[in-house]
């Protein structure tokens, strides 16, 4: 069962959580996933059959899915799905939409010098959807409206196929409704290996998307050390910390722990709290009521193990905590939890209040549920429009523009002794 602390130090436990999170320098994980990738960029396709049979356990000689297998999709979901997909998009795309900027104003910092920035996007997308333990229809849609959105041209869409090698066709929908139709029938670190080199069946891209497993993530890792390759964010696993006082109803923060322990046996919930132990044994006692009724019980009772209870006497050690563990989802669930918000720093996406659980975030509210985890919060942000855009600069200048500007070009190119830069300006004004 869930592990309870009660008012340790805080520097203890900082030090026991990070020490604890999953951690990818693994020397086993890394040999094996360098040896994937290689084996990807020198065999091609025959690597991907070969690992595919080893890892999915099924043949597969056309990785590409067909476009009478999408188009078939639409018959093999219920209505109820469709209709969920359609106001789940609604909601994603209205989201999103608000982030788009095209073109930014022209300005002029001196008379006679204009510059601007234009959005420009990226022209190949790869999106990696997991598809291990359970079909995720709403990364699809999470990733591929805001690619759109953006304007990428080339997206192709990676996922495991089942051992008859096939696609959930919730997948297959989800993706035919956005309009990605390049769809392939692989899974793992050499999904990610084929995306980045390429092969004779699955394209090569400039940006690779997606959460996945260890080895997923690695191999993004990895990949994006090549020139001109690079990936979204960390994440995975998935990870939620809980901020709660009294005014926290134990029994919802208990179904907010169990939502995100089903992702994966890697994934974890950490609990921050004022509260003392009646209403911690609150949580404890719905946690074993309902784990056994768990359709993945086998996963959360294996990742029930990485997560903790942590008590303090003061809000604010809760807060400093939260914010130097840098979670992927963070709830504050507390009486003034718009208030303490303001205090948060570090965090992927935040929940507020007893009616805000990461469920609605994962699948409805609008926002992106492709997060950074494992403390990169501290440094990325989940995925926007923007992350499917690169900006590029432009400045037109007048023969004024260009005088007005000379001598400070002159004075700072003069001082590092680069000469060259200061003639090119001389040889127009003279």
């Amino acid at each position: 069962m869930i592990e309870t602390y009660f008012q340790p130090k805080f520097n203890n436990a900082l030090k026991f959580i990070l020490n604890n999170r999953h951690s990818e320098k693994n020397s086993k994980l890394t040999t094996l996933v360098t040896s994937i990738i290689k084996n990807v960029k020198i065999y091609g396709d025959y690597a991907l059959k070969n690992y595919t049979k080893k890892y999915d356990k099924v043949d597969i000689n056309v990785f590409r899915v067909s476009y009478k297998e999408i188009n078939e999709s639409d018959k093999k979901i219920s209505k109820e799905l469709k209709d969920s997909i359609k106001k789940s998009y609604e909601n994603i795309f209205y989201f999103h939409k608000h982030q788009i900027n095209n073109y930014l104003k022209k300005i002029t910092p001196v008379e006679g010098v204009y510059c601007w920035t234009k959005n420009v996007p990226i022209e190949k997308i790869g999106l990696y959807i997991p598809g291990g333990t359970s079909p995720l229809i709403s990364t699809v849609l999470m990733l591929g409206i805001p690619a759109k959105l953006a304007g990428c041209k080339n997206i192709i869409l990676c996922t495991p196929p089942d051992k008859t090698g096939n696609i959930h066709n919730s997948i297959l929908y989800a993706a035919k409704y956005i309009g990605i139709d390049k769809i392939y029938k692989l899974g793992g670190a050499q999904a990610i290996a084929a995306m980045a080199y390429g092969t004779n069946s699955v394209p090569s891209v400039y940006k690779i998307f997606g959460p996945g497993n260890s080895y997923v993530n690695k191999a993004k890792k990895i990949v994006s050390q090549k020139q001109y390759l690079s990936i979204d964010v960390p994440a995975g696993p998935s990870e939620v910390v809980i901020i709660a006082d009294n005014t926290a109803n134990p029994y919802y923060i208990a179904s907010d722990i169990l939502s995100q322990l089903e992702h994966d046996i890697e994934s974890y919930a950490i609990v921050i709290t004022t509260n003392k132990d009646s209403w911690i044994n609150k949580i404890i006692k719905f946690l074993k009521q309902q784990i056994n009724l768990e359709n993945r019980k086998d996963i959360i009772k294996k990742s029930i193990k990485n997560s903790k209870i942590i008590t303090f006497s003061s809000l604010k050690e809760c807060i400093d905590l939260s914010n130097e563990i840098a979670p992927e989802h963070l709830i504050i669930n507390c009486n003034n939890c718009y208030e303490l918000s303001k205090k948060i720093f570090n965090a992927g996406s935040v929940f507020l209040g007893n009616y805000s659980p990461v469920s609605a975030g994962d699948y409805a509210t609008g926002t992106n549920h492709v997060l950074p985890t494992s403390g990169a919060s501290k440094a990325y942000s989940g995925i926007s429009v923007d992350s499917f855009i690169k900006k590029i600069t432009f400045q037109k200048l007048s023969k004024k523009g260009l005088k007005n500007l000379s001598n400070c070009i002159n004075v700072l190119s003069s001082e590092e002794g680069l000469l060259a830069h200061k003639k090119s300006i001389d040889i127009r004004l003279n």
